[in-house]
């Protein structure tokens, strides 16, 4: 994949989480994030679906925020957010994904989960993404193209690895 298309999709990702515009993203970003998707979803926050989340969420943030050196309590322009990203986690493959992500898409998965069948249905995906500020008219054709085994619902994998395949620039999709 060209630099400058990886550049864009992480450049989306870092607007989406800076929502104040300030050029910036910081734990209050991430935490706002988290918050979004559990009001989304009617979950409390002291809930253990709702604790998960928001400690996932956390989790990714410590982590970026450690290997950039700005600790928990900084911030990380784009420049900064896009080395730890590429290198972290982009550059590692599957590992970083693994390590890096899959926490996170965990738990989202199992909030979404509200039927508690451990899939994520057509219904609960629009709902995570219209929680995460991307355009809830796109889900449908996004799921239809992450349902690799066509079952009508999506796994924990499947949400991996599409996140994987989009960030590689095998999956094209306006969602993430």
């Amino acid at each position: 994949m060209s630099t400058s298309v990886q550049e864009q999709r992480l450049r989306r990702r870092f607007d989406m989480w800076d929502k104040n515009g300030d050029g910036t993203i910081d734990r209050s970003d991430w935490a706002g994030e988290a918050k979004r998707i559990l009001l989304s979803f009617g979950e409390n926050e002291s809930s253990p679906k709702g604790r998960a989340l928001a400690d996932a969420y956390l989790g990714m943030w410590e982590y970026v925020a450690g290997q950039a050196g700005v600790g928990v309590d900084g911030a990380l322009g784009f420049e900064e957010f896009k080395g730890v990203a590429t290198e972290q986690v982009l550059d590692r493959g599957q590992a970083g994904f693994d390590q890096v992500l899959r926490p996170t898409i965990s738990a989202i998965a199992d909030l979404c989960d509200t039927d508690g069948d451990g899939q994520v249905s057509p219904q609960e995906f629009q709902r995570w993404i219209g929680a995460i500020g991307s355009a809830e008219s796109t889900a449908d054709a996004a799921f239809k193209l992450i349902d690799t085994d066509g079952d009508g619902q999506l796994s924990v994998e499947e949400l991996i690895e599409a996140v994987h395949r989009y960030h590689s620039g095998e999956l094209e999709f306006s969602l993430l």
